[in-house]
């Protein structure tokens, strides 16, 4: 089977040979590290990374398409990782761009303005989360102006040059093909461009501005969407970024999901479902396990990257939700601890999840520069072990 086939079948539960061996990312960091402790550099990385900068594996929806992640590909050949999804590159946010621009700047810190507008402070070696200041909307005047200027659909424009090329080669792949990447949910992309202390308090002084922001964004995504489905047929899948939960739980109420997401979610997977994309994800950290009902009541089929030091159990949360697609759910921590930890997590969790089917196990969020080469080589080398001996879905 190519790595299409596999991924379709898991999805559907399908009786399959063998999960997919994927991994979602890794920190700048580690790959540095194990580059001095062993993996061969080979073809190196495309540019020069900082020690927290995100570098993309194989199952990551953003390693192409817009977002377009640096790929570690040296991993992945080291320790025989299956080929990765490919992201249609449709530019399906800000667009165009804000000229990005450095403000101020210091021996450590530098202020900038990025091509979202946010005006943020960094650390130059990005060994910490950037520091944003300021958003590009903070009222409806604001608004009204950011679509007239750069929400406008002209879906020719926001496809990448080649596009009919491209199109062919999506006939004849062998590998899933996704779609909606990056900035598109109606959490995640309201914060993007309000910031969270903004959106908090919007939710209870400006509700109108939050329903039409969100009502605007997906009828702007249904258009472009369409246009991108007219020429590509059979999409594999839609993955939608939210990261809107923190440790104890999510940011917002059940209550207000239902009313200021859930509605705008429903009409956009029904168009999406339409036109045949059957499978749609949601990324969103944290403990996310009050919110995967009211994911599932929208119509979304699977959700990553369930983080254990959150409280997530992906063994619990298949009883619980056996129609749920699961990706990842493996404890970074205890691979970062040897072998003996990382065979109990495994073999903890692996085995009944394959055995169902839906589940495609990598760790729970990006590999982190504590784990060594050693132990990470070890750790995929045992979940190929495992995928191979319970096959997926039997």
């Amino acid at each position: 089977m190519n790595t299409r086939e596999r991924f379709l079948a898991i999805m559907d539960f399908e009786p399959c040979d063998r999960t997919l061996l994927w991994e979602w990312g890794y920190w700048g960091g580690a790959v540095e590290r194990w580059y001095e402790e062993g993996l061969p550099q080979n073809k190196g990385l495309p540019k020069p990374v900082e020690f927290g900068e995100t570098l993309a594996g194989p199952g990551a929806a953003w390693r192409s398409g817009v977002l377009n992640v640096p790929d570690a590909e040296d991993v992945a050949d080291a320790v025989g990782l299956d080929k990765g999804r490919e992201t249609i590159p449709l530019q399906n946010f800000i667009y165009p761009p804000f000229q990005e621009e450095t403000l101020d700047e210091d021996e450590e810190i530098v202020t900038v303005r990025n091509a979202d507008g946010v005006t943020m402070q960094q650390r130059r070696d990005a060994g910490s989360v950037p520091h944003p200041l300021a958003w590009p909307v903070t009222n409806r005047d604001e608004w009204e102006q950011l679509k007239a200027e750069r929400f406008q659909t002209c879906p020719t424009e926001r496809l990448p040059a080649g596009w009919d090329d491209l199109v062919v080669d999506y006939r004849n792949r062998d590998y899933p093909l996704s779609m909606a990447s990056g900035y598109c949910g109606f959490f995640g992309s309201l914060r993007a461009l309000m910031g969270e202390v903004n959106l908090f308090y919007a939710y209870y002084d400006q509700p109108e501005l939050l329903h039409d922001m969100a009502s605007f964004l997906c009828d702007f995504w249904i258009e472009i969407y369409g246009h991108v489905l007219k020429d590509v047929k059979h999409v594999d899948s839609a993955e939608f970024w939210e990261d809107m939960c923190y440790k104890n739980g999510p940011m917002i109420s059940p209550a207000m999901f239902r009313e200021f997401m859930m509605p705008y979610y429903k009409r956009l997977i029904n168009f999406l479902r339409d036109h045949g994309v059957r499978h749609f994800c949601v990324d969103t950290d944290g403990d996310c396990r009050s919110l995967i009902p009211l994911f599932l009541e929208c119509g979304m089929t699977g959700m990553l990257p369930f983080e254990v030091q959150a409280g997530c159990d992906i063994v619990e949360i298949r009883k619980e939700y056996p129609q749920l697609q699961i990706y990842a759910g493996l404890d970074k921590n205890l691979v970062a601890k040897g072998k003996d930890a990382i065979d109990a997590e495994l073999e903890a969790k692996i085995p009944p999840l394959l055995q169902q089917g839906g589940y495609i196990p990598f760790v729970d969020h990006l590999v982190h520069p504590d784990i060594s080469w050693e132990n990470f080589a070890y750790y995929r080398q045992r979940v190929r072990e495992l995928a191979i001996e319970f096959g997926s879905g039997v």
